[in-house]
């Protein structure tokens, strides 16, 4: 049933604005609940779904109106799930929603409603965000454990290497030889931690997925040496790429886990790049004191 009150032009602009991302994440969340293999998945992103459907009828009670979504988000977001993962999709679009929460103040004068709807948002829908289980995140330790690791150890590896041996070819051979076993130790010691920890966690995927990001990390950080001769060039390529990693990674675990963004990457960075500066000094003075030339 429509309410019957006259708007003003720029509240009715408003309020069709706050319609309209309603009926667009409607439709966002029918298409995640349609390509989620997780019954229990599935079940929650449908009831968020049917949530929004309401929350747009509400607001449709003052504007009399019907809506077209935004169709070039639902295409955006729908990637963004298939690609990082349906929870950080979810959690990714519903930031943009709490921006438009921080407009809906000054409605309390002429939609009574408001602060209901608020209560519902926020706490409904994030109850049932909070119910989502990927296996992504399940293993986020490991895939931290990896990354970390690689990052630390070879950003130290190539900056030693890059002053000790001075020649691209060495020092990509030597830190892949280097990444390429530090990776399997690494996958090997997570099995073990996992399986003796006794955690939901199945050993062989934990080990998996620390492995895969120690490897793809070390291929990221190797590739300069590969694509180009001047060896101080591609330590700061390197390193770099490392802070890339690092800003990439902890972006999508801050959104995904809601947590720090600042915290994280600064420890990251700072272990990353602190060893980096230390054992570029000492490949500088075992070059120096040892008088090898290569």
């Amino acid at each position: 049933m429509e309410t019957n009150i006259s708007l003003r032009p720029t509240l009715r602009q408003q309020i069709l604005a706050f319609q309209r991302l309603e009926i667009t994440e409607h439709h966002i969340y029918q298409r995640l609940a349609q390509i989620n293999r997780s019954p229990e998945n599935r079940s929650v992103l449908e009831r968020i779904a049917q949530d929004e459907l309401r929350h747009y009828h509400d607001w449709k009670k003052y504007t009399g109106q019907e809506v077209k979504p935004d169709r070039f988000a639902i295409w955006k977001y729908t990637l963004i799930s298939r690609v990082l993962g349906f929870t950080f999709g979810v959690k990714l679009m519903e930031r943009g929603e709490a921006k438009a929460q921080q407009n809906y103040g000054e409605l309390r004068s002429e939609i009574p409603e408001i602060d209901a709807w608020i209560q519902d948002e926020n706490v409904h829908e994030q109850a049932l965000i909070g119910m989502l289980d990927e296996e992504m995140l399940q293993y986020a330790g490991s895939i931290v454990l990896g990354l970390s690791d690689a990052l630390v150890e070879l950003t130290g590896a190539l900056a030693g290497l890059t002053l000790a041996l001075q020649n691209t070819q060495l020092i990509a051979l030597s830190g892949l030889i280097t990444g390429i076993a530090a990776a399997m130790s690494m996958a090997a010691s997570e099995y073990l931690s996992t399986r003796s920890e006794k955690t939901a966690k199945h050993p062989a995927r934990a080990a998996v997925y620390t492995g895969i990001a120690y490897i793809l990390t070390v291929t990221f950080l190797i590739l300069p040496y590969l694509l180009f001769k001047n060896f101080y060039l591609d330590l700061g390529l390197a390193l770099s790429t490392a802070v890339l990693i690092i800003a990439a990674f902890n972006y999508y675990i801050s959104i995904a886990q809601d947590e720090s963004f600042r915290a994280r990457f600064l420890e990251m960075a700072g272990l990353s790049l602190g060893v980096a500066g230390i054992s570029f000094i000492i490949g500088y003075l075992i070059r120096i004191f040892l008088g090898i030339e290569v």
